[in-house]
């Protein structure tokens, strides 16, 4: 008879990281007091892939957000980053993940390198190592030349841009991003979408893009369509079409959210 392993009976489960996916939702519910945010929310951002969280104002993007960042706590289903849970291994889970928040959140009287190497320090990297990596981001968001000027001296579209490579000094595999286009012009949010999608290219990260602006989502891009904190549909651009009855992404996701929320889907930031 062989001997029985006392300690792995308490040990909790560790699950297998899936190599295709780097975020998985799986369940999760989040409520305000009587109102629930997010109902029995499940989706899934594959790596090197752009996902579209597609939503009207208050459907819970930002909410989702915040437990997927750990700002708040899911008490029910379960969310991974590149397969680790983040409540059972929250340090394994956020060293992957780059955010970049609706508000923005940059020093303005630092310099453009000043905010990364900050940034860096705060994920354990060293100052040379942290400037060197921070010239190298920045070159690949094309503000290298900026990085010794002052935020404040930036556009909003530059400013949304370092908080891009700010994101991307720890070496993330998962991006996300919320409602990044708000105030935005229509030449810096196209052009701001347009490098997105050049470093999920060039780096094969996965990407969350939470927007309610329909002119951001392109007909390869994963789609999830979030209204009233629940899913109404997600998959490929043919499935929601499917979904909602509908020959082209406006009209589906007025069919999926309701005739309440025209505005929002032609592009204006209500």
């Amino acid at each position: 008879m062989m001997p029985i392993d006392l300690a792995a009976i308490d040990r909790p489960e560790t699950p297998a990281v899936d190599p295709a996916s780097a975020l998985a939702i799986d369940g999760v519910t989040h409520a305000f007091g009587a109102r629930k945010a997010l109902d029995d929310v499940s989706l899934n951002v594959p790596r090197g892939s752009f996902t579209a969280l597609l939503g009207p104002n208050g459907a819970g993007k930002t909410t989702l957000f915040s437990l997927i960042t750990r700002l708040y706590d899911n008490r029910s289903g379960a969310i991974r980053v590149l397969g680790h849970d983040v409540r059972r291994e929250p340090a394994a889970a956020l060293s992957r993940l780059g955010v970049v928040f609706q508000a923005r959140t940059l020093d303005l009287d630092l310099t453009v390198i000043q905010n990364l190497v900050y940034h860096a320090t705060l994920h354990g990297i060293g100052f040379r190592r942290a400037k060197a990596r921070g010239l190298e981001v920045l070159e690949n968001v094309g503000l290298a030349d900026r990085a010794r000027d002052k935020v404040r001296q930036l556009s909003g579209g530059q400013m949304r841009r370092v908080e891009i490579a700010r994101a991307l000094m720890h070496r993330p595999e998962l991006l996300l991003l919320d409602e990044p286009t708000v105030g935005l012009d229509i030449g810096s949010r196209a052009a701001l979408v347009a490098e997105v999608r050049r470093l999920i290219a060039r780096e094969g990260i996965g990407v969350l893009w939470a927007t309610h602006i329909i002119e951001e989502i392109e007909a390869g891009d994963r789609i999830v369509v979030l209204h009233r904190g629940r899913i109404r549909a997600q998959g490929t651009l043919a499935e929601v079409l499917a979904a909602g009855n509908a020959a082209d992404i406006s009209a589906a996701f007025l069919a999926l959210t309701g005739a309440a929320e025209a505005g929002d889907a032609h592009g204006e930031q209500g």
